[in-house]
């Protein structure tokens, strides 16, 4: 287990335990965020921990031309009367996926220095925001840090309505030209979309 200073370095990513768990320490700085996920590395922890940094093996990635859409989702984007954007209120979506219950876990890892640090990341035109509005309420959205190589590593989601985050990650993807989605760890609701499980190497392939 590697911990980190004020030095911006991380430890090579092979280097991480089996559960993909690589260091611990550091800061939530945006220079140390990007060199983050240009490393293949992001942090996840809980409101009473430090800070961990993860990159595991294998990756849960979606190719944008394997997007799975159903039958009944196609018929419920053509019907519905969701208005779709991308930035038009970043910090108004990280608090919301902030506040979203998840099966499992008793609170929330978007704390508010991350918060803060992701915003901070969006002012420089890293981090992005995709919203769903429904009658100028928002209704649903998720949030990445898009790596300017073809790569979007997204971070969170959240709905208030179903189909929601299902319809702005669907519109998003159909209207954008990434190689790759880092969806990071698997999920169900993903996989449904057509996310699978790479190797670690593989996908520092695609980040190079």
């Amino acid at each position: 287990m590697h911990i980190l200073n004020q030095n911006i370095v991380f430890p090579n990513v092979q280097e991480a335990d089996e559960e993909g768990m690589l260091a611990v320490g550091g800061d939530l700085s945006v220079k140390r965020l990007l060199l983050a996920y240009q490393s293949g590395i992001f942090p996840w922890f809980n409101e009473d921990e430090v800070i961990l940094w993860w990159s595991p093996d294998p990756r849960f990635v979606l190719f944008p031309n394997e997007l799975k859409v159903s039958k009944s989702m196609k018929q419920f984007l053509r019907n519905c009367d969701y208005e779709i954007t991308i930035n038009r209120d970043f910090k108004s979506v990280i608090i919301e996926c902030a506040k979203a219950k998840r099966d499992g876990q008793a609170g929330t890892w978007i704390t508010n220095n991350m918060i803060d640090a992701y915003c901070k990341l969006h002012e420089q035109g890293v981090a992005k925001s995709i919203e769903v509005w429904r009658n100028n309420e928002l209704v649903g959205g998720f949030y990445g840090v898009d790596l300017n190589n073809g790569v979007f590593c997204g971070e969170s989601m959240f709905a208030k309505e179903s189909n929601a985050s299902k319809a702005a990650f669907i519109t998003f993807i159909q209207n954008t030209d990434y190689k790759l989605i880092d969806c990071q760890v698997y999920t169900n609701h993903l996989a449904s979309l057509g996310a699978k499980d790479i190797s670690r190497d593989e996908f520092m392939e695609y980040l190079k």
